[in-house]
């Protein structure tokens, strides 16, 4: 596989930060690596940019990093914050004529054709999104142009989400358990990105104290903490507490592979 390099274009929770109507330190805070648009993930080579999942902040996020090619989006399930942008990928179809492939579980792809139904009418609106929806499976090594990825499966506390392996680069998201196989599978890689909600425990996110319990199980050069919650705290009062290895990610991190 070519080299990549992987652009962290969200690292916030559904709601993003700051929350709407929120006057916590975090929210209020001046500085730009405690603003968090909704989770994503771009994936550059010389040759393909495919980004992971297609939430709501997806136009900004491509004006913000000028992103003026994108040959697809593998999904790793269906929440809002991870699909609702699909509407705005218009303007690829009309820069390069042609469909822009998802990729996804069966189950993720049919709540799109549901969800976005105008999208696959028979009598399409005209100038409306031109949508190939290409089904994936768990343990499938897939490859778009030059950029090779192995979908991995995931509990996003009990839904059947993907993870995705890009050799060198592991991106989990929405992760609160891991089967042994995909710990061992993904152990030593060179980078990790995994999510961590907060604190507290939660049902279908790992906490803090959890996503570095699996660090330690995966054992990575470097591991970044993405989704991450208001309720975290600031990004440079938490990032003091973590191991050497471990950072919190943000908004506009690149990392080369």
């Amino acid at each position: 596989m070519s080299k990549i390099k992987a652009t962290i274009l969200g690292t916030g929770t559904s709601q993003g930060i700051p929350v709407i109507g929120c006057t916590c330190e975090v929210c209020q805070s001046d500085n730009k690596m405690d603003k968090r648009l909704r989770t994503s993930l771009l994936i550059q080579s010389q040759k393909t940019a495919l980004t992971v999942d297609i939430g709501p902040d997806f136009r900004q996020q491509m004006l913000r990093y000028q992103v003026n090619q994108l040959d697809g989006t593998l999904m790793t399930h269906e929440h809002n914050d991870h699909i609702a942008g699909l509407d705005d990928i218009r303007p690829i179809n009309f820069a390069y004529k042609n469909e822009y492939p998802l990729y996804g579980l069966p189950r993720v792809l049919a709540d799109i054709k549901g969800r976005f139904s105008y999208v696959f009418a028979s009598k399409k609106y005209p100038g409306s999104p031109s949508v190939v929806l290409k089904s994936i499976e768990p343990w499938e090594f897939i490859k778009i142009g030059d950029v090779s990825a192995t979908t991995l499966p995931v509990k996003h506390g009990q839904l059947d989400i993907l993870g995705y392996s890009f050799g060198n680069l592991v991106y989990l998201t929405d992760v609160k358990t891991l089967d042994p196989a995909v710990i061992e599978f993904i152990g030593g890689v060179d980078v990790l990105v995994v999510n961590a909600l907060h604190h507290r425990s939660h049902h279908s996110h790992l906490n803090l104290k959890e996503a570095l319990a699996l660090i330690e199980s995966v054992k990575p050069s470097k591991a970044y903490l993405t989704h991450i919650s208001h309720h975290m705290g600031l990004h440079a009062k938490v990032n003091k507490t973590l191991p050497a290895n471990v950072k919190l990610a943000y908004d506009g991190l690149v990392i080369e592979t």
